[in-house]
């Protein structure tokens, strides 16, 4: 399946067209007429590696649960992804904080964890505050306790290159305060700090997955945004904005700025027009443009007043159909289907300027 990008216009035309001429079906209408193709795994662009080992383990009869959590802890575990688990980029103190959530289909049961430390696999605690507690969510020290509880073993996530970045953001953050950058030839302090210069990032993996049987399950987990205030929480461990399963649906997820995404009930939103008969791409861009319809703050605004951040929202219907789509062009999805992995373009709202 090719996710073409649309345009602003024509999907708008498309969706108005669908819905004044009332030909919105229910999902399960939907799903009784749809190919599968199962098994199917969807993840951000980062988690190539992951739909592959998700699709690998449903195909041999795992859980679609235990698929996407296996998936992302590749990637959780991976001190290169400077956006999730081991090696993810600190709050503003330099200490990785973790969150994830994870939903399971068939039983419509969902656990997470916020703002969790020194715990490389934030998704496996999820699962279990989803399996051993009557919570859907633990945080901060109580859900290290838990972790601990059930034998997880603490280690150090701050990486030594995660913790160079971190040093460049507080030495070049501001010119009001007594962090300096290493002295370069020059000896030119204030060159170095605009030089050294580096934006917030909002890093993140989700994974969508459907089975044979058409059973559903979803995954987000993240190290969230970089250099952040000590315990701010994002949309991904809270079920209904950064993901969210209904098994007679299907499952999405998000990735970006998460606050856009609270704001807006991204992945449950998606869901719900799914529920009406909205293709997985109707729905993703109808989300995107909900959020950047709601974007007044100016400081988040370009001169056109398009949002300055960006927002990926994915969905994968419970008769196979997948899209993504973001509020800035170049966006990727990968996608695990008829067994190959591969990245597949995401549909946007604007394109970025050349």
């Amino acid at each position: 399946m090719t996710n073409n990008a649309v345009t602003r216009r024509t999907f708008l035309a498309s969706t108005a067209a669908i819905a004044a001429a009332g030909k919105l079906r229910p999902a399960r209408a939907i799903a009784q007429t749809g190919q599968r193709n199962a098994p199917i795994a969807i993840s951000s662009a980062n988690g190539l590696r992951t739909v592959e080992k998700a699709a690998s383990l449903m195909t041999d009869g795992a859980d679609t649960l235990d698929a996407v959590i296996a998936g992302v802890n590749i990637v959780e575990a991976d001190p290169s992804d400077h956006s999730v688990g081991l090696g993810g980029l600190p709050n503003e103190d330099g200490i990785v904080e973790l969150d994830s959530s994870v939903m399971h289909g068939p039983t419509h049961n969902c656990g997470a964890v916020a703002a969790i430390r020194n715990i490389v696999h934030p998704s496996r605690v999820a699962k279990l505050v989803l399996e051993r507690t009557d919570h859907a969510m633990i945080v901060g020290q109580g859900a290290l306790r838990f972790a601990k509880a059930h034998g997880f073993k603490e280690q150090d996530l701050l990486t030594d290159d995660a913790r160079k970045i971190w040093l460049r953001w507080k030495e070049s953050h501001s010119d009001r305060d007594d962090w300096l950058p290493p002295l370069e030839a020059t000896d030119d302090r204030k060159q170095s700090r605009a030089a050294g210069a580096i934006d917030f990032t909002y890093g993140t993996i989700h994974c969508s997955a459907l089975n044979a049987a058409g059973d559903l399950s979803a995954v987000t987990t993240t190290s969230g945004l970089s250099y952040k205030i000590p315990g701010r929480v994002g949309d991904s461990p809270i079920v209904g904005a950064g993901m969210y399963v209904d098994n007679e649906v299907g499952a999405a997820g998000s990735t970006g700025r998460g606050e856009a995404v609270i704001k807006n009930c991204g992945a449950f939103a998606v869901i719900e027009l799914m529920r009406q008969g909205a293709s997985p791409a109707q729905a993703c861009m109808a989300v995107i443009k909900r959020i950047a319809d709601h974007t007044k703050d100016p400081r988040l605004l370009d001169d056109q007043g398009r949002p300055k951040f960006d927002v990926k929202m994915y969905a994968l219907a419970k008769d196979g159909r997948f899209a993504a789509a973001s509020i800035w062009s170049n966006g990727k999805l990968a996608v695990s289907s008829n067994g190959t992995a591969r990245l597949e373009d995401a549909a946007y709202l604007h394109k970025r300027p050349e």
